[in-house]
């Protein structure tokens, strides 16, 4: 016996279904930027003293309002963006029921994979300035295998057809942006700052880790090498290598070494900063690195692109880029204008979820208009 849903009650399970997936998204986004297992432990816990939290502590949407937003054992508050993802996976997931056509309720599932991934990336993105390979290279294949077995996601008439087109959909997101990020890097990839007053520089290895201070501004060492073959250069006036003196020289330094040239040799002398501890110089003059685009965009974008096609991920850059634009003017004309990196994950996202929505029609719309104005 078959048995037929209606629209408004698929709607209704796709809510319910959306908030547990929700739940389950929080755990990736709480867990992946640390390196931490998705599946270990298997049950969720505090961040804060660390206890496993029960089922009936751990509903969706109910819990975090029963709880008042705060853990029962310890009582530290839990951070509204539990609440959040899965109010708005299971928003997300009612309006894809709504959207998608009823007489193909398959294409759901990869929908709602597409969906966890933006949201994902998005909340990652705005808390870490990365995107997980999990979510980009992870989403990109996901995008490939369920084009593959659902040839309709790409209207194509054949499985290899529709893999055919996730797969340039993929490439032409991924090629795009690369280029983009390539010329950004080329136009705006130095940036050089001159002190009137000679300013200390620390460089502090923990580990496997290390950071370096400019000042006051402080930042992980690794954030300076998106492609690990980048160079910073400064023109040091003092300082010391784990306590022994440098003289005033210019500094090259790279991902694993920094070089010093002295005025008065012409040989340089090298160190590699995986034999040292601390590094503390007074600098008057400073040129690093700078990147137009994270390399992380850039992967995001072929996955999107894997799911919905070349056009898609098209759609996606023009309109993302307006979202910034806009977002910026904004922010000049309130006065709060921040000219530090903001992450592009997140207008990437919300441009795609313009395409699920109306993309199609916007274009038409466009087309419109512009062969009336002609």
């Amino acid at each position: 016996m078959t048995v037929s849903l209606s629209p408004n009650v698929i709607t209704a399970i796709s809510a319910v279904f959306g908030a547990l997936v929700g739940s389950f998204l929080n755990v990736c986004i709480y867990r992946l930027p640390l390196g931490l297992s998705v599946r270990t432990p298997a049950r969720s816990y505090c961040p804060h003293c660390r206890k496993t939290i029960p089922w009936w502590e751990n509903l969706p949407i109910l819990s975090w309002l029963l709880l008042r937003g705060r853990c029962s054992t310890c009582k530290s508050p839990i951070h509204i963006r539990y609440l959040l993802v899965e109010v708005l996976t299971a928003l997300l997931f009612a309006a894809a029921a709504i959207v998608i056509p009823y007489h193909s309720p398959l294409l759901l599932l990869p929908y709602f994979t597409l969906l966890g991934i933006l949201i994902v990336a998005t909340f990652v993105d705005l808390e870490h300035m990365i995107i997980p390979d999990e979510i980009t290279w992870g989403g990109a294949v996901a995008g490939l295998i369920f084009s593959l077995l659902l040839p309709e996601l790409h209207s194509a008439q054949s499985n290899t057809q529709a893999f055919l087109s996730s797969l340039l959909g993929a490439g032409f997101g991924f090629g795009s942006l690369w280029a983009i990020a390539t010329l950004g890097r080329l136009a705006f990839g130095r940036k050089r700052m001159t002190f009137a007053t000679p300013t200390p520089v620390r460089w502090i290895r923990n580990g496997d880790e290390a950071e370096l201070s400019v000042g006051e501004d402080l930042s992980p060492w690794g954030d300076f090498f998106f492609r690990g073959t980048e160079k910073i250069r400064m023109g040091v006036l003092s300082g010391d290598i784990d306590g022994k003196p440098v003289m005033k020289s210019e500094a090259l330094w790279t991902l694993n070494h920094i070089q010093f040239s002295l005025s008065t040799q012409s040989s340089a002398q090298s160190h590699d900063l995986n034999q040292i501890d601390k590094i503390n110089l007074q600098i008057e003059w400073l040129v690093f690195p700078r990147e137009a685009m994270g390399f992380g965009d850039v992967k995001f974008l072929a996955a999107i692109g894997s799911f919905l096609g070349w056009r898609a991920a098209l759609f996606t850059i023009v309109a993302a880029s307006c979202l910034g634009a806009l977002y910026g003017l904004f922010t000049l004309l309130i006065g709060k204008r921040q000219w530090s990196a903001i992450p592009f994950g997140p207008y990437l996202a919300t441009a795609a979820l313009i395409w699920i929505a109306t993309g199609p029609n916007l274009v038409a719309a466009y087309w419109a208009l512009v062969s009336v104005a002609h």
